[in-house]
């Protein structure tokens, strides 16, 4: 880490206006869904369904029980058609459930209502988990396994900030869905049995902080944060320092702090009151390289081709990069053919603009900037010469691929790329 510290973080054009006031769009599935047998960490999926099956939109159809439990639920009615591998997010090819879809939409309800007053925090923190509850901002880890170790909680953060340039789900869902918003909010309070909650929010966002201090009026220990409108403010870690003023080693707990998604907070919500799972969800379909930016309804298991071409109008141009996430930290993939998930927030696509690069001018920019306080230069020095305990002792692991470093390089150095492979290369190096 740096011994002298620069800024790390930058403001950063967000683009928002291009679908801040835009109406929700609700995209047609089709005729198919394709839903991946795909949870993070977990592995070895237990299928609930086999080909022929009619399912209903709710219908539980896989589980992840290996290491955490992680349901999957039927987003569409219809028939199952079987299991294909199909190209994943991971850009692998994986299992996927294949659902004929009929177009009805009949629902059924996988799991009881419950009421976060009445119940007990166990009882709560196994709902979430029950309900495939997972974090909505683009990890997609299963949320109730912070709450299940959480420990001397001061500050429960819902992190409603959406730093990333051109996503605004997650002010779309506060501002239209903040009464289930704050039962998730709630609930989260009294399961990390914290003192205080913080909704954070930028500063930039006047109209919506307003909003919420309007709905908070006589609520106990929420309050509304603001933040500087700064990238990466959204990181859990940047969050947790501007918030407490505290650094941690490797878990915001050690601080005395839980931070989920505002998004996750509406849907845990929305799952207790209607006893609805993750079927669907609010994405923002953004940048230059589509016809009409917008906020959308999307169903699980749609492919992202269809997302673009009925919310979007389409694509700008032919030469074009699609991202999923934002365009710092979204993955960039390799076909529209790509199933949509509980943990997408945004499809970002953009005009395919290579930039002309120089030589590495010494600067200093990039470590100036890293929110994890790395030296890429030093790192991609090492690199160059396969140096690899020279980085693992520059800590790449630390690094986490927020695009930073690229963003304000003067040369146009694709520096994020670097550290992407000096840190999967030393992470092979370490196994052996």
């Amino acid at each position: 880490m740096s011994l002298f510290k620069g800024p790390m973080r930058e403001h950063i054009n967000g683009h928002k206006d291009l679908t801040e006031a835009s109406e929700l769009f609700v995209v047609d599935p089709g005729k198919t869904v394709s839903i991946p047998l795909f949870a993070g960490a977990a592995q070895n999926p237990k299928v609930l369904v086999a080909e022929g099956d009619k399912v209903a939109v709710g219908t539980k159809i896989a589980v992840f029980d290996e290491r955490n439990v992680v349901p999957i639920f039927s987003s569409v009615s219809g028939t199952v058609k079987g299991i294909e591998k199909k190209m994943h997010q991971s850009l692998k090819q994986i299992d996927h459930i294949v659902i004929e879809n009929d177009g009805l939409y009949t629902e059924c309800q996988p799991f009881g209502t419950i009421d976060w007053q009445s119940a007990s925090r166990e009882e709560l923190i196994d709902f979430m988990m029950n309900a495939g509850i997972i974090g909505c901002g683009g990890a997609g880890f299963p949320a109730y396994i912070k709450y299940k170790f959480a420990k001397d909680v001061q500050i429960l953060i819902i992190n409603a900030v959406e730093c990333e340039p051109f996503i605004t789900s997650d002010y779309y869902l506060t501002e239209h869905e903040f009464d289930l918003m704050l039962t998730g909010i709630l609930a989260m309070k009294k399961m990390a049995e914290a003192k205080d909650v913080a909704i954070a929010i930028k500063k930039s966002h006047p109209e919506l902080i307003s909003f919420v201090q309007s709905k908070l009026k006589g609520v106990e220990g929420v309050a509304v944060r603001e933040v500087p409108d700064v990238y990466p403010m959204g990181w859990e870690r940047t969050l947790v320092r501007e918030i407490t003023g505290k650094d941690y080693d490797r878990l915001p707990g050690e601080v005395g702090a839980v931070v989920n998604n505002a998004t996750t907070a509406y849907m845990f919500g929305k799952a207790m009151v209607k006893g609805e799972p993750i079927v669907s969800r609010v994405m923002t379909i953004s940048g230059d390289g589509v016809k009409k930016p917008t906020n959308a309804l999307v169903r699980m298991g749609t492919s992202m081709h269809e997302v673009v071409e009925q919310a979007a109008g389409g694509y700008a141009g032919e030469d074009i990069l699609l991202s999923v996430g934002g365009p710092m930290m979204g993955a960039t993939m390799t076909t529209d053919a790509v199933s949509v998930e509980r943990q997408n927030n945004a499809l970002t696509v953009q005009l395919n603009k290579p930039a002309q690069e120089i030589a590495c001018l010494r600067c200093g920019r990039c470590s100036d900037h890293c929110p994890s306080g790395l030296q890429p230069v030093r790192i991609s020095q090492a690199m160059k010469s396969k140096d690899m305990e020279r980085i693992g002792l520059l800590q790449i692991t630390s690094c986490i691929e927020c695009g930073m470093c690229t963003y304000v390089c003067p040369s146009k150095i694709a520096v994020t790329e670097t550290m992407r492979r000096a840190k999967r290369a030393y992470m092979a190096f370490s196994k052996k």
